[in-house]
């Protein structure tokens, strides 16, 4: 199970957001590079980057320290927010992102998506953020009718290389990840599955790691305000 420590990217900091509120913002660095070199000093390997500028407003103002984070630190970083062309996943792989997460495209444009992961084979991710079983895009702030499972088994055409899940009304929460609803994706759906949202202590990442049902967890506001350290979290490394 991979671990991924999240950077949320706003106006250039570090920040987290509860339950995808814009408008409740908490700013926890006012480097993501130092932030990201922390990790890598830490011992981990992967990162998860979101840019909530671009998820918002569909266009970066990250894309200066993203590329600094990708260049100096070596680590693989995941990156999504605001991805919904295939010019945009060109720039970013061959600007050194080992995976491309995308959400509004994959809902609003599902012949782009498939184009990608042909193009990129193994590099296209979807973000599967739900609000009471629902898919909500741009930025958390759109809801839609879409269905969680209905989606996510017409998914498995496409070659995606994995699901990221989030709760978006447990993201940022810490109170905990929704097991029942994580286990029946991954029953029903034949696509390796990325948990997000709602992490809450070193417990829940024991539970993930030793139900052996998933491919990653992403851990944000947790590590934040230090409700898991990253010296325990690094043992799952």
């Amino acid at each position: 199970m991979i671990i991924f420590p999240a950077i949320d990217l706003k106006d250039g900091k570090c920040v987290r957001l509860y339950k995808g509120d814009f408008n409740k913002t908490t700013i926890f660095n006012s480097s993501p590079y130092n932030q990201a070199l922390q990790f890598k000093k830490k011992g981990f390997t992967n990162l998860h980057l979101v840019d909530l500028d671009g998820a918002l407003k569909g266009r970066s103002k990250n894309k200066k320290v993203i590329i600094r984070i990708i260049k100096n630190t070596n680590l693989n970083v995941q990156l999504g927010g605001g991805i919904r062309t295939l010019k945009q996943i060109s720039f970013w792989i061959k600007n050194g992102v080992s995976t491309v997460v995308v959400g509004t495209m994959a809902v609003k444009n599902p012949k782009i998506l498939k184009k990608a992961c042909d193009l990129f084979p193994g590099r296209i991710a979807v973000a599967l953020d739900v609000r009471n079983n629902f898919l909500a895009i741009k930025g958390w702030v759109k809801q839609t009718k879409i269905k969680l499972m209905d989606f996510s088994k017409k998914l498995e055409d496409f070659g995606v290389s994995r699901i990221i899940y989030t709760d978006i009304n447990r993201d940022g929460t810490k109170k905990g990840v929704n097991f029942s609803q994580l286990k029946k994706i991954v029953k029903k759906v034949n696509i390796p599955l990325v948990v997000s949202g709602g992490v809450s202590n070193i417990k829940d990442i024991r539970k993930l790691y030793k139900a052996n049902l998933f491919d990653g967890v992403i851990i944000g506001k947790a590590i934040y305000d230090k409700s898991i350290s990253l010296n325990e979290l690094k043992k799952f490394v």
